[in-house]
Parts: C-alpha cells; sequence; structure tokens
C-alpha cells in the first residue's frame, strides 16, 4: 500500500497491530483527514467553545432544577422520620414514652434556633441603614478617587481646592465619632496637627518659604509613611478607614502637584521662588523644628495634664496603644525600657523616625517628577494590598466564626438528643447520623419557605476586634 502513496506524500507509519483497533496502516484518505484535521485546529477549538457555552446555560438551569428537588426531598424524609419515630411507642426501664422525650427535645431545639433566627431577623432589618451608610460612603470613596486622577491629569491646579474641601468635611466627622468612643486623644497626633499646618500654609501664608519647606517635608515623611506605619487600608465601604487614609495620602499627593505639576505655580504660591532647590541642612532644621513644637504641647496637654485619665486607662492614646501593643516592633521595644524612660524613649524615637522618613523627599523627590511619581503609586499600592487583605482577612474571619458559632449549637443540641436517640434507634445507625447532620436539622424546623431563604448579615457576625483595627489605622 505504501507504493500507492505519491511521492510527494511520505508513507504513513507503521502501526502496532494490538493498536488502534489492530489496523497496520493508515489508509491515504484517513491519513489527508488527519493532516485536515490538525490544520483546521482553531476553528475546532471554536466549536467546542460554542457547545460549552450552549450546554453550561443548560447545567445552570438543571443544576438549579436538582437543588429545588432536593429540598423536597429532605423534607420529605424528615417527615417520614417524625412519622416511624411517632409509630414506633418505645418505652425506656422507667417507663418513660421514649417518644415524647424526643418530641420534647426537639420542641426546645426548634425553640432554640426559632429565637435565633428572630434574633438575627432583627439585628438584619436594624442594619438596613448601616449598609446604606456604608453603601453611600463606597460610592463617595470611588468617585473621590475618581475625581482625584481626573484633577491630577486635567485640572491639577483645584487638587488642593478638593484637599481643602473633603478636609473640612472628614476632620469634623472623625472628631465627632472619636469622642463618642472616647478616642478623640489621637486627635492630637502629628498628622492632625501636620493637616491643620499644611491648611495654613495653602490659604494663609503661601508665601512663607519656611512653611512651605516644613510642609513639603512632613507631608512626604511622617503622613506618607504612617500608611505602612499604621496599615492603613483603602476599604471603600467602611469611612474610618477612608478618612485615615485620606489624611495620610492626600497631602503628599497635593504638594507633589504644587512642586512639580501645577502650571504657573510661582504664581500661585510664592514661595516656590525662592526654593527651587533644598537645602538639606536647612529643610531637616526646619521640619525638626516644627515637629518639636508640636511634641513639646502633646507632651504638656496630654501626657502631663490628661495623665491620670491615661493611666487609669479612662483614655487612650498612641502612646499607650503602641506601648501596650506586643505584637508590634514600638511595643516590643518599649517594654524593655524602664517606665520611668518611657515616655522620653519614645518621643526620641518619633523624632528621629521623623527626620529618616524624610529624607526621600529632601534628596530624591523635590528635584524629580518621575521619583515622586514612583512614591505616591507605592503608598497607594501599599494601602490597596492592606484593604485586600481586610477584606479577605477580616471578613473571612467573621463569617468563619458565625459559623463555628452555629455549629456549636447544632452540636449541643445533637449531644441533648442524642441518649435518647441510640436507646431507641441503636440498630438504625444511619438514622441517628441523619439527626445530627445540620441540615436536616435544620429543615426540621417546621419553618416557611420564607424563612428558609432569610440570609444572614455580615454585621449580625461577632466582630474580630474592630476597635484595634480602627485603632491600627487611625
Amino acid at each position: 500500500m505504501a507504493e500507492s502513496v505519491p511521492n510527494s506524500r511520505p508513507p504513513s507509519p507503521k502501526q502496532d497491530s494490538n493498536s488502534n483497533g489492530g489496523f497496520g496502516y493508515f489508509s491515504v484518505p484517513f491519513e489527508r483527514f488527519v493532516k485536515d484535521e490538525l490544520s483546521d485546529l482553531a476553528s475546532g477549538f471554536t466549536l467546542l467553545d460554542t457547545m460549552e457555552t450552549y450546554f453550561d446555560s443548560r447545567i445552570d438551569l438543571l443544576q438549579r432544577s436538582l437543588v429545588k428537588h432536593s429540598d423536597k426531598l429532605k423534607m420529605k424524609a424528615d417527615q417520614a422520620f417524625q412519622d416511624m419515630i411517632k409509630r414506633r411507642q418505645v418505652k425506656s426501664p422507667s417507663g418513660e414514652n421514649l417518644t415524647e422525650n424526643i418530641d420534647r427535645e426537639l420542641q426546645k431545639f426548634r425553640l432554640k434556633v426559632s429565637q435565633r433566627l428572630t434574633s438575627l431577623s432583627a439585628t438584619w432589618h436594624s442594619a438596613k441603614t448601616v449598609r446604606t451608610r456604608e453603601k453611600i460612603t463606597f460610592f463617595f470613596g470611588v468617585m473621590s478617587l475618581l475625581s482625584t486622577a481626573l484633577m491630577f491629569g486635567m485640572w491639577p491646579q483645584y487638587i488642593h481646592i478638593a484637599y481643602t474641601l473633603q478636609t473640612a468635611y472628614l476632620l469634623p466627622v472623625r472628631a465627632y465619632a472619636y469622642k463618642k468612643r472616647a478616642w478623640h486623644y489621637f486627635l492630637f497626633d502629628l498628622c492632625y496637627y501636620c493637616t491643620i499646618l499644611n491648611l495654613v500654609y495653602l490659604w494663609i501664608t503661601p508665601a512663607n518659604p519656611a512653611m512651605w519647606v516644613a510642609c513639603y517635608c512632613l507631608s512626604h515623611g511622617s503622613l506618607a509613611s504612617a500608611v505602612i506605619t499604621w496599615r492603613n487600608s483603602l476599604v471603600f465601604h467602611d469611612f474610618d478607614k477612608v478618612t485615615s487614609l485620606f489624611i495620610h495620602v492626600y497631602p503628599p499627593i497635593v504638594f507633589t502637584v504644587i512642586r512639580h505639576y501645577y502650571p504657573n505655580a510661582e504664581t500661585r504660591f510664592p514661595a516656590l521662588k525662592e526654593v527651587s532647590h533644598l537645602n538639606p541642612l536647612r529643610a531637616l532644621l526646619l521640619s525638626g523644628i516644627i515637629y518639636l513644637i508640636w511634641q513639646l504641647l502633646y507632651w504638656k496637654f496630654v501626657l502631663i495634664n490628661r495623665r491620670k485619665k491615661i493611666e487609669s486607662g479612662q483614655r487612650t492614646t498612641s502612646f499607650s496603644f503602641l506601648l501596650n501593643d506586643k505584637r508590634g516592633v514600638i511595643g516590643r521595644a518599649l517594654s524593655s525600657v524602664p517606665p520611668a524612660y518611657r515616655e522620653a524613649s519614645f518621643m526620641a524615637g518619633q523624632l528621629v523616625y521623623s527626620v529618616l522618613t524624610e529624607l526621600p523627599a529632601v534628596f530624591l523627590l523635590y528635584d524629580s517628577p518621575f521619583w515622586s511619581a514612583i512614591f505616591l503609586f507605592f503608598l497607594f499600592s501599599v494601602s490597596v494590598w492592606n484593604g485586600g487583605g481586610f477584606y479577605i482577612e477580616v471578613f473571612g474571619r467573621k463569617f468563619e466564626r458565625e459559623l463555628e458559632a452555629l455549629r456549636k449549637e447544632l452540636a449541643e443540641a445533637s449531644a441533648r438528643a442524642s441518649p435518647t436517640l441510640s436507646a431507641q434507634l441503636d440498630a438504625e445507625d444511619d438514622l441517628s447520623t441523619v439527626v445530627g447532620s445540620p441540615a436536616l436539622s435544620v429543615t426540621s424546623l417546621g419553618k416557611s419557605p420564607q424563612a428558609s431563604n432569610v440570609e444572614l448579615p455580615s454585621e449580625t457576625i461577632p466582630a474580630v476586634n474592630e476597635k484595634d483595627e480602627t485603632k491600627k489605622d487611625r
């Protein structure tokens, strides 16, 4: 057969007689078919994609139908089980009717779960306002980010105005919320001090070179680095986290725009005419003086005048929080310092930290638009990474704890009912397993279909220590 093949076509490979149905050689037509099939591989994949798209929707509909019938079968199985128990009137050694005992235990379990569902439902409805507020916060957070990006590229001269308007709204709300939670001593921290200082420069002293240098260095130093130190997160639905991120990220954006992207910046901010380049020693000295003024005020009005409230635990400051945070580097370092020197050590460490974080701004960012953009991109990336961790880890832990709580309730109910069930159905271990399963226990409640479709709200889930999360993200 190989001789009948034209010279332009090589002979077909020999095949083992035990494979491919026992044929020794491919026929010429079949060989041509194989070649054509390989050449039209792309069209074959297109056909497979079309078939997959067609059958996916059918399979989805079939799956929904199976789930619906599965629920009906579970209800029928539960009803049959109840009927079987009623038919088998077994007496215990003490003469007690085991059927009545089982019914009493099931009734208690039904009542407990019914109360649980009622409580969850009430919390669900009461949390509607909270969810609406979170939706509004999410909307304005995303729109603020989009507006900032558009202004950065199209109208950079309005960036400082947007910063001022948002600060005028967010800071009073933050002060009110922190006052209610007795966290208002956090408002004396350096980031709020720098925020007020920035507003003073932008609208009162735009021609003052010393203020310009101090605001630029502090915004790119202590404020920007706090995104990493305090783990600021881009969580759009959380008003508190959005505010914290705004306080630390927006100032370096504003002063980067004024320095590198603001059209005719010297006209609106005359201080730039006198500071075409930063003198490192002068810049660090000016920002250090501004920092020391804040540190002395903080030490006098918070650590001295309010010492009793702080030591009694009525008020919390960043110092007390970091000192008690044994997992953090600062907490572990300060715990090894004698109590009499902890405050001085903390303030000295803050001063060193402030100077070190300003070095990139002094030596690199002020003269380079490119590295300034990389710096802002890095800060934003850190906040996005932290936000992703919040959504995945925190929400995951909340859901896991709620499932664990429900699992314990079901286990306790099963443990109470197991002695009587084992006495009555010791020869039917499979039925005892069915009684102990969560799925059948829930369907045995006799609740309405509407109640079975209620979704549990995330707000009712026991929260991980959100107070500590907020303090870290202050």
